[in-house]
C-alpha cells in the first residue's frame, strides 16, 4: 500500500515540476479591446462569459445567425460586441432581407435590330374579350412574325412600345402588315388606327 502511495505521489511531483497540465480548457487571448483571439477549447459561450456580454450580441457583432450552429477554430479572431459593431451589423442584414424581398428590376436591352418595316397598327383590349393573356403582346400574322418574336414599335406620334407576338387574328390573313397591340381600353389612343415603324429586337 505504501509502495503504490508513493508512486502516485512521485508521479503528482514529476507532472508539477514539468509543468504538465491536465486540463485544455484556455481563456481567449486578447488582441486588442476589441477583438479576442480562439485558442483550444474555446466556444462562443466561453468568450462571451469571459467577457461579459452575451452569445446573441457576440454572434451578431461577427455576422453570425443568432442562435446558429457557431463554429470557430484556433488563431481565429473574434469581434467582441460594441454598440456600434452590433449595430452595424443588424443594419447590414435589415438591408440585406429588405434587398432580397424586393423583386428584381429586368432592363430589356437587346443585342441586334433588325428593321421591318412600317405597319398598320390597331389596338384591342384582352380583358374586354374575357383573355387573360396580360398587355404584354401583340397579335400579328405569324407567318410574318412567329410567336415569341420580340418587337419594337415606334408609333407615328414617337411612343415607343416594346411588345410579344402571342396572338393572331382574321385580320392578320388580309393584311400581314398590320399588327394589333394589347392595351387597356382606358389607354388606347382616340385615333385608334395608326402606322408605325417596326423592328424585331428578338
Amino acid at each position: 500500500m505504501k509502495k503504490v502511495l508513493s508512486l502516485a505521489f512521485v508521479g503528482a511531483m514529476a507532472l508539477t515540476i514539468f509543468g504538465i497540465k491536465t486540463s485544455t480548457s484556455q481563456a481567449a487571448t486578447t488582441v486588442d479591446s476589441s477583438h479576442v483571439s480562439v485558442v483550444a477549447g474555446d466556444t462562443y459561450k466561453s468568450i462571451a462569459k469571459d467577457n461579459g456580454v452575451s452569445i446573441a450580441s457576440l454572434e451578431q457583432a461577427n455576422g453570425r445567425e443568432v442562435g446558429g450552429f457557431d463554429i470557430i477554430y484556433p488563431g481565429e479572431t473574434i469581434t467582441l460586441p460594441t454598440t456600434s459593431a452590433v449595430q452595424q451589423n443588424v443594419q447590414s442584414q435589415q438591408a440585406n432581407t429588405q434587398a432580397a424581398a424586393q423583386p428584381a428590376t429586368q432592363t430589356y436591352a437587346p443585342s441586334t435590330t433588325q428593321q421591318a418595316g412600317s405597319f398598320k397598327i390597331s389596338f384591342y383590349d384582352p380583358a374586354v374579350l374575357g383573355s387573360n393573356m396580360g398587355y404584354s403582346g401583340v397579335a400579328a400574322n405569324l407567318s410574318v412574325f412567329p410567336k415569341g418574336t420580340q418587337l419594337k414599335i415606334t408609333l407615328s406620334d414617337g411612343q415607343v412600345l416594346y411588345r410579344t407576338v402571342n396572338d393572331t387574328g382574321t385580320f392578320a390573313y388580309s393584311n400581314p402588315q398590320q399588327l394589333d397591340v394589347a392595351m387597356p381600353n382606358s389607354s388606347i389612343p382616340s385615333y385608334g388606327v395608326t402606322t408605325a415603324s417596326v423592328s424585331v429586337v428578338g
